[in-house]
C-alpha cells in the first residue's frame, strides 16, 4: 500500500523532540507524591509521549495519523480518572474535539494520496513540486489546517483546551499545553504546508485572521478569569495564535518564529503549570480570590510562577521574547494591521497576567495557609531545569534559531 516506516528529524522536528524530552522529564518528576494508581498513570503517560515523539519523527503520512491518535487515546483516561474540577466533562469534550480533527485528517491524507497517484504516502516523495494541482492543494490543505488545528486551540475550535487544562492533573497538563497543543501546529507545517505549499499561500489571510482573532480573543476572556488554570489556559489559546500568526506569513522568519514560539510556549507553560500544581496540592484551591500573600509563606514556588509569568509576557532575556519579536518582526511586514492588533493585545495580555500575580502572590495573607510548606529541593529539581532553560534559551536564542533555518530557508526558498 506505500506504507513505510519512515523517520526523520529536520530544523522543525528537532526542536519538538526536545521539547517533549524536558517537559516530559520534567513532568514525571512533578507527579512524585502521586499517590492513587501510580503504575497506570505513568504507563499511559509513557503511552502518549511515545504517540507523540513518534508524530515529531515520523515522515510517513499513514503513521502520523497513527501516533496521532496514539497520542490522543490516553489523555481521555488521564483526565477521567486523576482529574478534577468537571474532569469527566472535560475528557469528554477535549476527546471528541480531537477526534472530530483526526476525521478530517485522515480524508485529507487519503485525498493527497490516492490523487498523487505515487502509491506512497512517504512525506519527502509527495513534496516533488508538480504532484498536485493547485485545486488539490487549496482543498488537501484546508482540510489538514482544520483537523490538526483543533488540537494547536485554533479560534474558533479552541474551546476544548481551557476546559482540559483544568480538570487535568499536573503532570498532565504540562503535556497537554507544553507538547500537545504543539502537535497540532506541527501537522499543519510538516503535512499541510510541506504538502500543500500553494494551498498554504493561498489560505494565509484567512490563517492570520484567525490567529489575531485568537490572540485578542485569549488576552479578554483571560480577563474574566478567577481561576488560576483557566488563565493560563485562555493564555495558552492567545499564544498558539502568535505561533499561527508566524506560520501565516509564509516567510523564513515567520517559520522560525513560529517554531521558536512552539518551544518556548511549552516549556514556559509546562512551569506555569508546574508551579499552580504544587500551589493547587499545598491550599487545594485554585480560585484567585482565595490566595493571596503567597510569597511570604511560598517565596520559592511563587518565583517559579512569577518567572513563567514573566516569559508569558514576553520580558527580554527569556525565551518567549525573542519567538514573539521574530513572529511580530515578520507580521508587520506581511500584515501590518494584524500586526499591531497582536502587540496590543500583548500589552493587555501583560496587564491581566501581572493582576494575577499580583493577587495571589502579594496582598494580604491568608491566614488559613501560614503553616504550608515552601518547595522542597527534590521537588524543585523539574522547576529548575525548566527555569534554566527558559534563561538559557533567552540569553542565547541564536543556538535555537540556527538549528530551525537549516529547515525554514530552504523550504521557503524552494516554494513556488
Amino acid at each position: 500500500m506505500g506504507i513505510t516506516y519512515f523517520n526523520g528529524a529536520d530544523g522543525f522536528g528537532l526542536p519538538m523532540l526536545l521539547l517533549t524530552g524536558i517537559v516530559f522529564f520534567t513532568g514525571v518528576l512533578t507527579m512524585w507524591e502521586l499517590q492513587t494508581r501510580v503504575k497506570e498513570f505513568f504507563a499511559l503517560l509513557f503511552l502518549l509521549v511515545s504517540g507523540v515523539f513518534g508524530l515529531f519523527m515520523s515522515m510517513d503520512l499513514f503513521f502520523i495519523f497513527i501516533w496521532y491518535d496514539v497520542s490522543l487515546f490516553p489523555m481521555y483516561l488521564l483526565i477521567a480518572v486523576w482529574g478534577s474540577t468537571r474532569k469527566e466533562y472535560a475528557a469528554m469534550k477535549l476527546t471528541l474535539y480531537l477526534l472530530a480533527g483526526s476525521a478530517l485528517i485522515l480524508p485529507a491524507i487519503i485525498y493527497l494520496v490516492v490523487k498523487s497517484g505515487l502509491n506512497t504516502f512517504d512525506v519527502v516523495a509527495l513534496m516533488h513540486p508538480g504532484t498536485f494541482t493547485p485545486f488539490q492543494q487549496k482543498f488537501g490543505f484546508l482540510l489538514l489546517y482544520i483537523g490538526f488545528g483543533i488540537l494547536a486551540g485554533v479560534w474558533p475550535f479552541h474551546t476544548w483546551s481551557p476546559v482540559g487544562h483544568v480538570a487535568a492533573p499536573t503532570a498532565v497538563s504540562m503535556v497537554h499545553a507544553g507538547v500537545l497543543m504543539k502537535i497540532g501546529a506541527f501537522g499543519v507545517l510538516r503535512v499541510g504546508i510541506f504538502l500543500c505549499p500553494e494551498g498554504w499561500q493561498y489560505w494565509a489571510h484567512l490563517m492570520a485572521i484567525l490567529a489575531v482573532i485568537g490572540i485578542v480573543y485569549g488576552v479578554f476572556v483571560g480577563l474574566s478569569q478567577t481561576d488560576l488554570k483557566f488563565v493560563i489556559g485562555y493564555s495558552s489559546v492567545s499564544h498558539m495564535g502568535i505561533v499561527g500568526l508566524g506560520l501565516a506569513t509564509v516567510t523564513v522568519e515567520g517559520l522560525n518564529g513560529a517554531v521558536f514560539q512552539m518551544f518556548a510556549h511549552g516549556v514556559m507553560t509546562a512551569l506555569f503549570f508546574s508551579s499552580v500544581g504544587y500551589i493547587y496540592d499545598r491550599t487545594h484551591t485554585k480560585t484567585i480570590a482565595e490566595l493571596g500573600g503567597l510569597s511570604r509563606i511560598m517565596p520559592v514556588a511563587t518565583g517559579y510562577f512569577i518567572l513563567a509569568a514573566l516569559t508569558g509576557i514576553g520580558v527580554p532575556c527569556l525565551a518567549s521574547f525573542w519567538a514573539e519579536l521574530t513572529v511580530f518582526i515578520s507580521s508587520f511586514k506581511v500584515y501590518p494591521v494584524y500586526g499591531a492588533l497582536a502587540v496590543c493585545a500583548l500589552v493587555v495580555s501583560a496587564l491581566f497576567i501581572l493582576r494575577v500575580v499580583q493577587r495571589t502572590c502579594y496582598g494580604p495573607k491568608n491566614e488559613r495557609f501560614e503553616h504550608l510548606e515552601d518547595v522542597s529541593f527534590k521537588l524543585g529539581i523539574p522547576r529548575m531545569i525548566l527555569a534554566s532553560i527558559i534563561v538559557f534559551f533567552g540569553l542565547f536564542p541564536n543556538v535555537m534559531l540556527s538549528m530551525i533555518q537549516t529547515a525554514s530557508i530552504p523550504f521557503v526558498n524552494g516554494l513556488p
